[in-house]
């Protein structure tokens, strides 16, 4: 296990016997006492994975996860309880939990879910990583090679990619060499994906 994991409980024996637990199997654990000091540092922090109790003073639980998410913060959360209910576990996966455990929390049950959160954190980088390259790569065409590419993806051939923007099949296919050598794949298949993950980003 890599990534931090951050632990948002109220009690404070709690927080020591599960930090001292994880400890055991290599995971950093960084303690916060309420949410509102988890939010006032969440900017700085980096990517990790959650562990939120859900009956806390002024924010509870399942309020953190709804605000983390309003500010795009997505990363795995593992929801504990106490008191823990069925509408409340509902509520916990609608808001993106990987896991809801009941205290007192099986320590296996426990390591268990963080390791399925890291994985989920780190296919959620990885996507993150990879879409970054794409928006990159994509900036660095120019503008005619751009119309050009949204025509290619959109399945035209050369000769109406060419009718289409008054250019010769000749000069169609030389903007296709220049966006085959950017986009590093001469794949019409692989130019669409590139294409499509371009526009999927907000």
């Amino acid at each position: 296990m890599s990534s931090p994991v951050y632990l948002v409980d109220d009690d404070e024996a709690v927080r020591r016997a599960l930090s001292l637990l994880l400890s055991t199997v290599d995971v950093k654990v960084t303690g916060f006492a309420d949410p509102q000091a988890f939010l006032a540092q969440v900017a700085r922090l980096e990517p990790g994975c959650l562990i939120l109790d859900i009956r806390m003073p002024v924010i509870s639980g399942l309020k953190l996860q709804e605000r983390l998410a309003e500010q795009g913060v997505d990363w795995p959360t593992i929801v504990i309880s106490g008191h823990g209910d069925i509408e409340a576990c509902r509520r916990a996966f609608r808001n993106g939990a990987v896991d809801f455990l009941s205290k007192p929390i099986d320590e296996q049950d426990l390591i268990d879910a963080i390791q399925k959160g890291q994985q989920v954190l780190e296919r959620t980088l990885r996507k993150r990583a990879e879409t970054a390259e794409t928006i990159t790569l994509l900036a660095a065409l120019t503008a005619r090679e751009s119309e050009v590419l949204d025509r290619i993806a959109s399945g035209f051939t050369t000769r109406q990619i060419a009718e289409g923007l008054g250019l010769s099949p000749r000069t169609v296919e030389s903007h296709r060499a220049a966006i085959g050598a950017k986009l590093g794949t001469t794949s019409q298949a692989e130019m669409t994906r590139l294409w499509l993950e371009g526009r999927e980003t907000p």
